[in-house]
């Protein structure tokens, strides 16, 4: 899975407007309706697909459902062109944190009204809930997340005497200073793994960024912020992972299937990857959640995920979202996410993957799921990313303070479009 990079009014008037547009699946016509859904790659199998539309499709007779799978790559504009109405599908899958900046276009549909109505959403995660919510209109529907865990070498752990994974930050210092000796690394962390670093700050209570009246200004150098990275600097300090490069260069997975790491912080989609390069890991990994400052909650962490969205200009806007209203529900929520791993959209449906010590992990890590900041313009800030290099600034010995401003102030120059 990829980690995926307005204002508005709620007009009760428009949405019920909306809602009445078109006819309603299964309310009789005459012919027959073809919604058209956008998925991308990966993002659920073909068996999976084949089941949902033979179910759907038997229950909405005048429905027939059509998916076109897309590509990750280069995904922005072609989904911009849609939007503008050109060849527009009736439902898009997009990444969690796109959707600010599909919504500033204007050529979404408001579905705050639907989502309240029909989908439960005081239920749903945050991590998704939230970046699809754009000044309190609800333009993206939740379908599926996935977040970072601490995937662990469980015999370098029974090594060590450690018998159960830490439930507090404290205890996993404790624990990985215990690991980091006799040839192991604790912890291997790359110094730019800026998403990890964001949920430390979270935890402080501090932001990437935040908006005051539409003015988005970079808060790394805030207290709270430099607290985050000063607990990230002790956790990289368990190991020997570079602090001048990212979780991909050295990839981390090769690097933890050599079997001196005990611990490396990743989705448990890594494990296949793992195990490939180490077939002898097999069965000797476990999963918890990154902890948190207390054993009362998990740590902050960055919600990846997708999103399902229906553009304003589509023909079969409120066929749609029916369809929407079938993926986000419990039945194909629970399907989906034991078919494919997936942490579901809902708090109250986390025990449907309980039995797998993976997906569990991260289910409960999700009740602390956050995004990165909801503006359209946060994708400059990935692309350029001044994040990386403030981090590896502030591992190298430089002040803290120093680095977190200049980082914050080129944050800001880029969210408003400088």
């Amino acid at each position: 899975m990829k980690n995926r990079v307005l204002v508005g009014s709620l007009a009760l008037v428009s949405s019920l407007a909306l809602g009445g547009c078109g006819l309603i699946p299964g309310s009789g016509g005459s012919g027959s309706k073809k919604v058209t859904i956008w998925l991308m790659k990966d993002s659920a199998t073909s068996d999976f697909l084949d089941r949902f539309k033979k179910s759907y499709e038997e229950e909405h007779s005048s429905i027939e459902l059509e998916f076109k799978i897309q590509e990750w790559g280069g995904i922005g504009p072609k989904v911009l062109e849609a939007l503008s109405g050109k060849d527009t599908p009736d439902v898009i899958e997009v990444g969690n944190t796109q959707v600010a900046t599909y919504a500033q276009t204007g050529n979404l549909r408001d579905l705050t009204l639907e989502s309240m109505r029909d989908l439960g959403s005081e239920d749903w995660i945050p991590g998704l809930a939230e970046p699809g919510r754009i000044g309190g209109v609800q333009y993206g529907i939740p379908w599926y997340a996935a977040n970072r865990v601490v995937i662990y070498n469980k015999d370098l752990f029974e090594e060590a005497g450690i018998k159960a994974p830490p439930k507090t930050r404290d205890e996993w210092i404790e624990d990985s200073e215990k690991l980091n000796r006799d040839g192991n690394q604790g912890m291997y962390l790359p110094g730019q793994n800026w998403y990890v670093l964001s949920g430390f700050i979270w935890d402080e209570g501090g932001e990437l960024a935040s908006d005051k009246e539409g003015d988005w200004q970079g808060k790394l150098d805030t207290p709270a912020a430099l607290r985050g990275m000063d607990f990230y600097s002790r956790l990289q300090a368990m190991g020997d992972g570079p602090k001048d490069a990212d979780e991909e260069k050295p990839p981390q997975t090769d690097v933890f299937a050599k079997g001196n790491v005990a611990q490396i912080i990743s989705t448990p989609s890594s494990v296949p990857l793992i195990e490939k390069a180490n077939p002898e890991l097999k069965g000797k990994l476990g999963f918890f959640p990154i902890p948190g400052k207390t054993a009362k909650a998990p740590g902050s962490v960055f919600t990846g995920g997708s999103d399902l969205i229906v553009p304003q200009k589509a023909d079969q806007r409120s066929a749609g979202f029916e369809v929407i209203r079938a993926l986000a529900g419990e039945k194909w929520q629970t399907d989906l996410a034991k078919t494919m791993n997936y942490v579901p959209n809902k708090h109250s449906l986390a025990n449907v993957v309980e039995g797998d010590e993976s997906t569990a992990a991260m289910a409960e890590g999700a009740r602390r799921g956050h995004a990165t900041p909801n503006s359209p313009q946060w994708v400059s800030v990935e692309s350029d990313n001044p994040i990386k290099p403030y981090m590896t600034a502030v591992l190298q010995g430089e002040d803290p303070r120093t680095a977190a401003k200049r980082a914050s102030e080129k944050i800001t120059a880029l969210l408003a479009g400088s």
